[in-house]
């Protein structure tokens, strides 16, 4: 098995070897017979396939592609035609016009292909990670105390805040001082409209609380 193994090996190698040399040949021979005498007819096989090779190698390493699919039939077709070209479709003597603008365009063309496939990527860049915050264990997370709700009578003004006032008292303590502004405000009120002041015009002059109005109205009764 292993001596048919390395049988089948060399037998692929010199075929290759051999298709090589007849396409390098036709390619030489049509260049020399297009007007690239010496060393310029031997460049054009080296660069044909030179160019196929890296075409074919970009295949294989980074898949199909439009660019690498493109040099590489365009190189084919060039070693292709030469081999064709070479088989007496053509006089060599005395060649078309278009195959000798063809061969004198060639090196701009092998440039161009050799240069894109070299220096040109077909794999999408690789997205930047996203940023990784550092985070340290802190323990159990603790669920803040809800905040109070608000009741109604906390958001009215503080002579209206309690809704049901306790029972009015003589022990109620009243500053001194209220309770001779309070007579003051009483007096006036008798002498403007000849009537004792009532307890809800006394709380609203004064701007107390109702049950304060009501123990400073004892005091002065």
């Amino acid at each position: 098995m292993g001596a048919r193994h390395g049988l089948r090996i060399d037998a692929v190698l010199i075929q290759a070897v051999i298709a090589g040399a007849l396409s390098f040949a036709h390619l030489h021979d049509l260049a020399a017979a297009a007007g690239q005498d010496g060393w310029k007819a031997w460049a054009y096989p080296v660069s044909v396939d030179l160019l196929l090779v890296a075409a074919w190698r970009r295949l294989r390493s980074e898949g199909p592609s439009r660019l690498a699919w493109c040099w590489f039939l365009i190189a084919l077709f060039a070693s292709l035609g030469a081999n064709v070209a070479t088989a007496g479709f053509l006089d060599l003597a005395d060649p078309p016009a278009p195959l000798r603008l063809g061969i004198a365009g060639w090196p701009a063309l092998a440039f161009l292909g050799g240069t894109l496939l070299a220096h040109s990527s077909g794999k999408p860049e690789p997205a930047p990670p996203a940023a990784v915050t550092e985070t340290r264990d802190a323990g159990p997370a603790r669920v803040p105390d809800a905040a109070p709700i608000p009741s109604p009578a906390d958001e009215l003004p503080a002579t209206t805040a309690l809704s049901s006032p306790p029972a009015p008292s003589p022990d109620t303590p009243v500053p001194a001082v209220l309770i001779d502004h309070a007579r003051k405000v009483a007096d006036e009120y008798r002498t403007r409209t000849g009537s004792p002041i009532d307890t809800d015009t006394l709380r609203s002059r004064l701007g107390v609380p109702p049950h304060l109005a009501d123990a400073i109205a004892a005091r002065l009764s």
